[in-house]
């Protein structure tokens, strides 16, 4: 049984209203948070790609990504869960893990079911909640869904608007 029925949150999914590519935030984190989303990344044998200023690499620990200097390249982690699903982790901050997905390639059911588990994935190895935010959204001020810790699932957090 589906979290989320896509047809409850297809709305907060359209490109001309919510933007392409919203945020998805997990605060409160530390180093060994990233090392965990690592792990987990690993075990689960999603295809992932670490690069510094474009360029790829093997994937270092989380305490070396972490501790590069203020104007090192810009790291990032691309991974995905499945074939056609990309998530991007900056790897700016151990304060806090973010990623980017894009809305394109979570059209239907079986995409938005896809996002659920990684975000429940997440969300339940760190036992902290997972938040997507629309596009530019940097304050959090208007989840759309997330992982919710105590009933360990994704839920809704928003209200569609009423076109």
């Amino acid at each position: 049984m589906s979290e989320l029925l896509w047809d409850d949150v297809k709305d907060f999914f359209d490109l001309e209203w919510e933007g392409s590519l919203p945020d998805v935030w997990i605060a409160g984190t530390g180093v060994e948070d990233w090392q965990a989303v690592f792990d987990l990344i690993g075990a689960s044998g999603w295809r992932s790609e670490y690069s510094e200023g474009g360029v790829v690499m093997p994937l270092p620990r989380a305490e070396e990504v972490l501790s590069r200097p203020a104007e090192a390249e810009c790291a990032d982690l691309r991974v995905w869960p499945v074939q056609d699903v990309l998530a991007i982790f900056r790897l700016e901050s151990a304060d806090e893990i973010g990623f980017d997905v894009d809305l394109r390639e979570l059209q239907g059911q079986e995409r938005l079911d896809v996002l659920c588990g990684l975000l429940r994935a997440i969300g339940h190895r760190l036992g902290k909640p997972v938040v997507m935010t629309p596009e530019g959204d940097w304050e959090r001020s208007h989840p759309v869904l997330g992982f919710d810790v105590q009933s360990d699932e994704v839920l809704l957090l928003a209200k569609p608007q009423v076109s």
